[in-house]
């Protein structure tokens, strides 16, 4: 099921047309590209994508949209937007900071979102003065979120099977050590439980873990069907079975259990959003409560840790290991001091980078692009303000 529903995100495999059908095709097509540009040849929609790193997020736009010759997909180095910015109708901002005054320049825009879900770099509040909508991609609904719970767990297992380690006996020719660890009988803390830590406690489970959870407030819990705009639902091939939360966490807390659990875990798992409440989250005193030897690894932003505090457990021992998919400034400096580590593990920010994902995400800004042209209402993604 799931690898049809992936055909389906790929441009599909040419036949030779009959001439009766090459016909009403091309005038199906016709038609329709008259009706979404308002029969004017002279509007383009213009897409702005902001710098040049995770590319597949529009090369692979483009290539949705290769067919609609009224939308056009631009990526602009990061320090170039301020001064063309102007000139488009959708930025998709990536990992650029777009505060009040480069929003202001925005003359044209109507939507700011990201291709994915984090938009701690956008002045929301300035977007919204300038009457312009700011909105993420469900991250439940694309593989986003099952993709970077995989990546938690490929984290995890390479601190528990010490890979750097491995890496080094490998280029010495000897063989069976290190002697790592498993899994199985750890505690996990999942801090932040939304759609990433929902779908990383599923997958967990199996491997015969303990796993607390914090959450602001598990009241607001819902069916992972619902967005906020009643547009997106989820598909059932990107789910694992459960019974609900209660069946995927074993202790429950908030904001006031972090230290409790910090206590407790073997592993503590970042899957918050930044925001000024979170930021430095995982400070000096978190980590003098986290046990000695146990692990963390960050999947969701950088600016969760603190640098100074990170970098001092490590040096004195007391964090058994460190792995991060996301760091403090990206690109990440490969001469920082905490690669020298040989208990930490760096990835390039590419836990939501699938092919599923990102053909799903590009399918996402694409139609929103075409709802725009149309002057239709704007589906698949969920509004900030």
């Amino acid at each position: 099921m799931l690898r049809q529903i992936f055909r389906q995100l790929k441009p599909p495999k040419l036949h030779p047309p009959s001439p009766l059908s090459l016909f009403l095709s091309r005038f199906s097509n016709q038609v329709e590209i008259e009706k979404m540009a308002g029969n004017s040849d002279n509007h383009i929609t213009q897409v702005l994508f902001c710098g040049p790193y995770w590319p597949a997020s529009h090369n692979y736009t483009r290539d949705y949209l290769r067919s609609y010759p009224y939308i056009q997909v631009d990526d602009v180095p990061l320090d170039d937007v301020p001064d063309v910015i102007d000139k488009y109708h959708l930025c998709v901002v990536k990992n650029l900071r777009l505060d009040s005054q480069v929003i202001a320049r925005a003359k044209q825009m109507k939507l700011i979102m990201q291709f994915g879900v984090g938009l701690e770099g956008v002045d929301v509040v300035a977007a919204t003065q300038c009457g312009i909508k700011v909105a993420r991609i469900p991250g439940n609904v694309t593989g986003n979120s099952a993709s970077c719970a995989e990546m938690a767990i490929y984290l995890m297992l390479g601190l528990l099977k010490k890979q750097k380690e491995m890496e080094a006996v490998l280029k010495m020719k000897r063989l069976g050590e290190p002697a790592g660890e498993t899994l199985l009988g750890k505690t996990v803390f999942i801090m932040g439980f939304g759609a990433i830590g929902r779908d990383l406690a599923k997958r967990l489970r199996p491997f015969g873990v303990s796993i607390l959870a914090t959450k602001r407030s598990w009241a607001s819990e819902q069916p992972e069907s619902n967005q906020s705009n009643g547009s997106a639902v989820r598909s059932p091939t990107l789910s694992m079975e459960s019974d609900g939360n209660d069946s995927l966490v074993d202790k429950k807390g908030d904001l006031e259990n972090l230290f409790e659990f910090a206590r407790e875990a073997d592993i503590v798992v970042t899957c918050l959003a930044l925001n000024p409440e979170t930021a430095g989250i995982v400070n000096q005193k978190f980590l003098s409560s986290m046990r000695q030897g146990s692990l963390l690894v960050n999947i969701a932003r950088g600016g969760l840790l603190d640098y100074e505090s990170v970098k001092h457990h490590l040096e004195s021992g007391h964090l058994g290991g460190l792995a991060l998919d996301v760091t403090w400034t990206e690109p990440f400096d490969p001469e920082d001091p905490i690669l020298k580590f040989p208990n930490v593990l760096v990835t390039p920010h590419v836990a939501g980078v699938t092919e599923f994902s990102y053909r799903t995400m590009a399918k996402v800004v694409g139609d929103c692009a075409l709802q725009l042209h149309a002057g239709d209402p704007l589906t698949g993604i969920e509004f900030v303000n």
